[in-house]
């Protein structure tokens, strides 16, 4: 019986790794764009961000995460989103607040909306498949070199927590 459980277990997961919406491109906050699927074999955690909420601070966790696993492959993935009117104007306040306050050289997204009608399909493709909807700023989603999504994180989940650095290195291994 458990064989059973583990077989539908794994059939879930493909197929949410199926319906994610992994090729809309997101706008690249240095130009041009990106989409997840250019990752594709590697772990991505992708976190809706904002320059002026408590949260903040984990701009600098983030770094540390990406420079402690960006050599074995993990992609961080900032969306910076006024969904919460918490972020600035424009993408280039955006782009020179992380880069003066936290020497920020992760991927970024501009500034996307990830909740509501006007979600970018990425993230309304996590709400119609998984039920997951960002329920504030920096929360976080880890996505499986397969492109399934292991596990959704709130914003008091930090970026250099045990709980997400050990699925991460799992990821790695």
């Amino acid at each position: 019986m458990n064989r059973f459980i583990a077989m539908g277990t794994a059939l879930l997961v493909a197929a949410q790794a199926q319906a994610l919406d992994l090729d809309a491109p997101f706008a690249n906050i240095d130009g041009g764009t990106l989409a997840l699927s250019e990752w594709q074999g590697q772990p991505v955690l992708v976190v809706n961000t904002a320059s002026r909420c408590a949260f903040t601070k984990q701009y600098q966790g983030l770094q540390d995460l990406y420079d402690q696993y960006r050599d074995r492959g993990l992609v961080v993935l900032a969306v910076p989103s006024d969904d919460f009117n918490q972020e600035l104007a424009s993408d280039a306040e955006v782009k020179e607040f992380c880069e003066l306050q936290y020497g920020i050289d992760m991927q970024m997204t501009g500034i996307t909306p990830v909740r509501g009608s006007r979600a970018h399909p990425f993230y309304r493709s996590l709400r119609d498949d998984i039920g997951f909807v960002p329920r504030w700023n920096f929360n976080k989603v880890l996505i499986d070199p397969d492109g399934a999504v292991v596990a959704t994180y709130g914003s008091h989940v930090t970026p250099l927590s045990d709980t997400l650095t050990q699925k991460i290195e799992a990821l790695l291994k």
